[in-house]
């Protein structure tokens, strides 16, 4: 006679699946109220990168340090990273807008690569669409090279990119060093463009904008180069 199946305590699963998904459901709340009230509070920083420039310096020594946490948890509320690096050109210069751009941004992608992991695949999905179904099992198999082709050329939203990260089964140490890396071309060519822009009339300002089409030149022959046919289809 079959052994009887051992008796199992009533499953609270359900009581726990129900707070998690509150709590999933509270970040995009508050994503989405700290979305609006930029939009509604600070919208001539959308127009005109030169306004953030004003609201950092009136921070003095501590401007920097604003800068670098705004810029880590901006694009989670919409605010375009590339705005981002071009204001710190223009607050800092092309050298220290670059540094303080690079260390903000890699915080943020960790961060949201964090957030990713927690909402998890499907409900990242709901988010950008299932359509991403593609994206996600590309980076999945060939992590290091995708991320670090989107770095160089973001046709996909920063953010966007790195929930979708999150929600792979790409390891976290591709993920970072793709990151940490792939963004160095794009970030010193914006802060360097944000600098030139004070003059944008001078052979700086046409050197940057030749500088941008060369790292999406590149990050196209790298992509033709070294990621696999398999995954072109995703990016």
């Amino acid at each position: 006679m079959a052994a009887a199946s051992p008796v199992r305590p009533p499953d609270n699963g359900v009581t726990t699946f129900t707070f998690v998904n509150l709590l999933r459901i509270a970040i995009i709340l508050l994503i989405v109220a700290g979305a609006v009230y930029l939009l509604a509070a600070h919208a001539e920083w959308f127009d005109d990168p030169k306004r953030v420039k004003v609201e950092v310096l009136q921070w003095g020594l501590w401007g920097p340090l604003f800068f670098i946490i705004f810029y880590a948890v901006g694009p989670s509320f919409l605010v375009p990273g590339a705005v981002m690096t071009i204001a710190g050109g223009l607050a800092f210069g092309a050298f220290w807008g670059a540094v303080y751009s690079l260390a903000g941004a890699d915080i943020g992608a960790i961060i949201a690569f964090g957030a990713g992991r927690f909402l998890g695949r499907g409900f990242v999905e709901r988010i950008v669409s299932a359509k991403f179904n593609r994206m996600l099992a590309g980076i999945a198999r060939h992590g290091f090279q995708i991320i670090f082709y989107l770095r160089i050329v973001p046709i996909i939203p920063y953010n966007a990119l790195n929930l979708m990260a999150g929600a792979s089964r790409i390891a976290f140490r591709d993920y970072f060093w793709a990151s940490i890396i792939g963004m160095i071309p794009g970030t010193i060519v914006f802060a360097f463009l944000g600098d030139a822009l004070w003059h944008p009339a001078s052979p700086r300002f046409f050197v940057a904008l030749g500088l941008i089409a060369v790292c999406i030149a590149a990050g196209e022959t790298y992509r033709r180069w070294s990621i696999p046919k398999v995954a072109t289809g995703a990016v």
